[in-house]
């Protein structure tokens, strides 16, 4: 690495969290990080409007705070025109991350261009959590399941960053458009996904409000979309001999599999025509839905409220 130029070897990254009413978990994701080993770390925080203590939170530990809604997808887009760096990496404020998240990331992009996904462990309270760190466990190298969470910030922009028309699905979306640029990697880290306390009827609430927008990601995306929607994963019949091995986890994971599946399609047989409408448009349409401009002031979508907001030092 003695040969790579100073500028790249510590490129800027920003790092995106969005919140709402994130106060349980928001500290121990910026503490974690404000930790990474990697030096060039920009923090830009992007709250939808919390009512709980969530921006003072933010602002103790955040370079920027912006205030953004009304879904994930419009607030990173938002960060991500609000940042500085060369990179983006997206995340969510229920995440704790390894101290070696961003610098794995970045050599990731040294060795090939890409973009970067980040294999994640859940943890959390009860017995429905701890089935679904049993099923993530099994995603833990499936690249198809994976999506990307690093870029090129300018790669981010140009491929129009997130569909705010999709309110599911968004991360797979960008990632397949993305990799129509580069390929998608992964770092050698890990990131570590908070549940707290789930119950089966949350995660079915989850599904069938994620299924409203399946119908529009698969008509983007067709068979790519497919393959990634679809229940019979190869990581999962491929590691049939670790669910036989864990019988309780695996009966539970059966059942909430096929709770989350039929909510899920719920979801989707209830969802509007305009919301199917708006995302095939928006796939067709890319360049003027999201003509972001490409300058460093975050573009003209990010509020004169928004680039007010001061910096934490």
């Amino acid at each position: 690495m003695s040969g790579q130029p100073a500028a790249l070897k510590h490129a800027l990254v920003s790092a995106i969290v969005t919140t709402r009413n994130s106060a349980r978990t928001l500290e121990a994701c910026l503490e974690s990080i404000r930790r990474q080993s990697y030096p060039a770390l920009e923090l830009v925080v992007v709250d939808n409007f919390s009512s709980d203590p969530t921006p003072d939170i933010a602002r103790r530990f955040a370079d920027r705070v912006l205030q953004v809604g009304p879904e994930r997808s419009a607030q990173r887009n938002a960060g991500a025109r609000a940042a500085s760096g060369q990179f983006v990496l997206i995340l969510d404020s229920d995440m704790v991350l390894e101290a070696n998240v961003v610098e794995a990331c970045v050599a990731a992009w040294r060795r090939t261009p890409s973009i970067v996904w980040i294999a994640e462990t859940s943890f959390g309270a009860g017995y429905w959590a701890r089935c679904k760190a049993f099923e993530r466990s099994l995603y833990s190298h499936d690249d198809i399941v994976a999506a990307a969470r690093f870029f090129e910030r300018r790669l981010f922009l140009d491929v129009g960053g997130f569909d705010e028309s999709l309110h599911a699905a968004e991360d797979w979306d960008i990632s397949i458009r993305a990799q129509r640029l580069r390929p998608l990697v992964r770092a050698e880290a890990c990131i570590y996904h908070d549940e707290g306390r789930l119950s089966l009827l949350e995660l079915m609430r989850k599904k069938f409000y994620y299924g409203g927008s399946h119908r529009a990601f698969l008509a983007k995306h067709g068979a790519e979309a497919k393959k990634r929607l679809s229940p019979f994963r190869a990581s999962l019949f491929g590691n049939f001999g670790a669910i036989v091995a864990h019988p309780i986890d695996g009966f539970g994971l059966a059942i909430m599999k096929s709770c989350e599946l039929g909510a899920a399609v719920l979801g989707r047989v209830f969802s509007r025509p305009a919301d199917l409408h708006a995302a095939v448009y928006a796939s067709s349409n890319s360049s003027e839905q999201c003509a972001p401009n490409f300058g460093d002031d975050g573009g003209n979508e990010v509020s004169q409220r928004e680039r007010d907001q001061p910096k934490v030092e």
